[in-house]
């Protein structure tokens, strides 16, 4: 007589070959609006503001969902389960975690004064979440707008302490106007905030830690204010690095220049500016890479993409044949 197996045979998954688009999702925060629906086309629930679009995540908190092709419906952490060498290349491959989070974000209001944790601060200050490096695009920034970014030279703890607490601490922080085009990064430990009218791409590593110093007096419809971490803001402050200053991308959405322009190179991401009229090819690195859509639409390995549009291109994948409509700006990250 037969013996019956116990149990059904585990799906045999397919080999990941083949351009990712993942569903976005819009998150509500006090100091958004509908920029990422007016201007990027995301599709944002009724009655509430969305500062943030997350574009590709794996972190706890969200896992995107594929949407089309092989892998329809699939979520990226069943991908980093089943197809991590095939995403992120042999050599780095045993990474449980998916490396970044990419967002667009919508400041039409202040974001407070805030701090990321790195790799040795945030194994005491926030056990379970990853330390946060991140690069900023913008894509948009109303006359007058503002970012700040790291503290100004000479400024100790103490003067953080006081200025926290006494609500004055953007005095002691470097501020620039921002343009279309600017390209920041800030390590973990930049003290910062962005400005009111603000709209920005965001690649970051897979983390949601962040330390607030000061929120500018806001409160909710019941009176109460958003907890601040001043202590914990104040561990994990790089006090050695000076004020990251901007790359900008001449002609910007107005009169682009045909080429690329390399932007951030670190050890989590590298990020290249790129612009092109005639049909041309992208990545066969390796490596695994993501394209943001600036500006324009095209084709991308086959896929369209439109700008507010992100699709992934897995470290298995070959050359991509990229064909623009007229022109299309992208913004190209690869992994180290």
């Amino acid at each position: 007589m037969f013996k019956l197996l116990e149990g059904a045979p585990k799906e045999r998954p397919r080999i990941l070959n083949e351009p990712l688009r993942f569903k976005p999702f819009p998150r509500p925060r006090v100091w958004g609006g509908r920029k990422l629906e007016s201007l990027l086309g995301k599709s944002l629930p009724d009655g509430q503001n969305y500062g943030e679009s997350w574009e590709i995540s794996d972190h706890a908190s969200h896992a995107s969902e594929v949407l089309g092709g092989n892998f329809d419906g699939k979520t990226l952490r069943w991908l980093m389960e089943t197809q991590a060498d095939n995403i992120l290349g042999p050599t780095v491959g045993k990474q449980q975690q998916f490396p970044w989070l990419i967002k667009y974000l919508d400041a039409q209001d202040w974001l407070s004064v805030q701090v990321h944790p790195d790799e040795k601060s945030v194994e005491q200050l926030w056990p379970g979440e990853g330390s946060k490096n991140e690069a900023w695009f913008i894509l948009e920034a109303v006359p007058g707008s503002r970012i700040y970014a790291g503290l100004l030279p000479g400024v100790n703890a103490a003067q953080v302490r006081a200025a926290s607490l006494a609500g004055t601490v953007a005095d002691l922080l470097h501020q620039f106007h921002p343009q279309p085009g600017d390209c920041l990064y800030l390590p973990a430990g930049t003290v910062h905030a962005i400005g009111c009218g603000v709209l920005m791409a965001e690649i970051q590593q897979t983390s949601d830690a962040t330390f607030r110093l000061f929120d500018w007096n806001r409160k909710d419809a019941t009176g109460a204010g958003r907890p601040l971490h001043l202590e914990e803001s104040l561990a994990c402050i790089d006090w050695t690095s000076g004020p990251p200053h901007p790359i900008r991308v001449p002609g910007f959405g107005k009169n682009p220049v045909a080429g690329q322009i390399p932007l951030v190179n670190c050890p989590y991401f590298k990020l290249e500016y790129h612009c092109q009229r005639a049909k041309t090819l992208l990545g066969g690195t390796g490596k695994l890479q993501a394209v943001l859509a600036l500006s324009g639409e095209g084709t991308l390995g086959g896929i369209g993409i439109q700008k507010g549009e992100t699709l992934l291109f897995p470290a298995s994948m070959g050359e991509i044949p990229w064909a623009p409509l007229h022109c299309q700006e992208l913004l190209l990250a690869t992994l180290p």
